[in-house]
């Protein structure tokens, strides 16, 4: 499975931006996904988890301000974020497990396809 993030950019506080993971190459139906950040220097971090079933998970950061999708459909994974904060500013990933549950996704290293990142800046 190879994925493609995009969406990212540069925005201001209390501005909204949607992230989108294009997945190729798999049955994508099967395929639970996360959305993780990371800032230099520290730990990636699981943002956003949603599993082949539809089950959704949030870190509790992101509650109430980020949405996370799917549509099979055109084999891709959304990333709605609103409200913006200076402290969501990160490199944003998607990655991919086979079948996945929304525990296993908050691990970063179960997760096995990843792709590149997409900046997300937000400025005070």
């Amino acid at each position: 499975v190879q994925l493609q993030a995009s969406g990212g950019g540069l925005v201001q506080a209390g501005d909204s931006l949607r992230l989108s993971c294009a997945a190729s190459g798999g049955t994508f139906s099967r395929y639970g996904v996360g959305w993780f950040r990371q800032v230099s220097g520290k730990q990636r971090e699981l943002v956003a988890a949603i599993t082949s079933g539809g089950s959704t998970t949030y870190a509790d950061s992101v509650k109430g301000r980020f949405t996370i999708s799917r549509d099979n459909a055109k084999n891709t994974v959304y990333l709605q974020m609103n409200s913006l904060k200076p402290e969501d500013t990160a490199v944003y990933y998607c990655a991919a497990q086979f079948f996945a549950t929304a525990q296993a996704m908050s691990v970063p290293t179960n997760m096995r396809y990843w792709g590149k990142g997409t900046q997300v800046t937000v400025s005070s």
